[in-house]
């Protein structure tokens, strides 16, 4: 089973309802249900096209790699 994202909406009675088709195979098997309010507006086309626009080549400076150490040297499995 994969992780799954659902939007819904609370109804005016103040349930949430949800129906998710999930699969005969998955059948009896436990789940975990987060609810969590979506964060503000979604953005439109445009607002996310100027972020882009805005943010694209505002690095300033060089990109570095910092050392990586020491390869770490392991049991063999058996």
């Amino acid at each position: 089973m994969n992780r799954m994202i659902v939007k819904s909406r609370i109804g005016s009675d103040g349930n949430l309802h949800l129906n998710v088709p999930i699969g005969p195979d998955d059948a009896g098997r436990v789940v975990r249900i987060i609810i969590e309010p979506e964060n503000g507006k979604t953005k439109t086309q445009q607002e996310y096209l100027d972020f882009i626009n805005a943010t694209a080549g505002a690095w300033q400076g060089d990109f570095e790699r910092p050392e990586q150490g020491e390869f770490e040297e392991r049991d063999p499995l058996p």
